[in-house]
This record gives C-alpha cells, structure tokens and sequence, in this order.
C-alpha cells in the first residue's frame, strides 16, 4: 500500500502523482495500490502520519514503513526509498507529454 500526500491540484502536485504512477507501473505493475491524499481536503490523515512537507509517499506494506519525501523525478531514489530493487540506474524523469 502506497500513499502519497499532496497539496492540492497544484501543477507540482499533479507532476508528482504522474511521476510516481509511472514509476510504479514500471517496476511493479499490478503489484501496488497507491491512494493520493490531499492534505488539504484530508488534514486529520496528514497529521495523524505527521506529514510536514509535500510531497511525501509513504509504502505501508508490506513492512517495513519507508518514506519518501521531496521531489519524484529520481526513479532510482524513489525505489530505494521504498526498499526496492531499482531495474536500472536512477534518471529523472518527466511525465509522459512533456519534456
């Protein structure tokens, strides 16, 4: 389980949850389910897993707890931030569409 934590429908917030759905499909399809809380329309969620900074993603399960917070360009440090193998060396990346 997958939740990333944004703050509203702001350019920045959409660029990270297409970077990540991405990066997911990539190296885990069909393999994770990711919920994008928005801090603003759900406050009481983000500060009961003490969110301070956006965007944060946070990988429940399977255990152990990793967070990932700050820019998702870094594929490879998004991996290991969640403990994965990463496929490859780490790039940024771009959502599809756009350079």
């Amino acid at each position: 389980m997958l939740r990333l934590y944004i703050a509203g429908t702001t350019p920045a917030s959409s660029r990270s949850v297409e970077l990540l759905r991405s990066i997911c499909e990539e190296n885990l399809k069909g393999r994770y389910e990711l919920m994008v809380v928005d801090v603003f329309q759900q406050p009481k969620l983000a500060k009961e897993e003490q969110i301070i900074a956006v965007p944060t993603l946070i990988k429940k399960l399977p255990a152990p707890l990793r967070r990932v917070v700050g820019d998702l360009s870094n594929e490879h440090r998004v991996l290991v931030g969640l403990d994965l193998e990463p496929k490859k060396h780490g790039k940024a990346r771009t959502p599809a569409g756009r350079s």
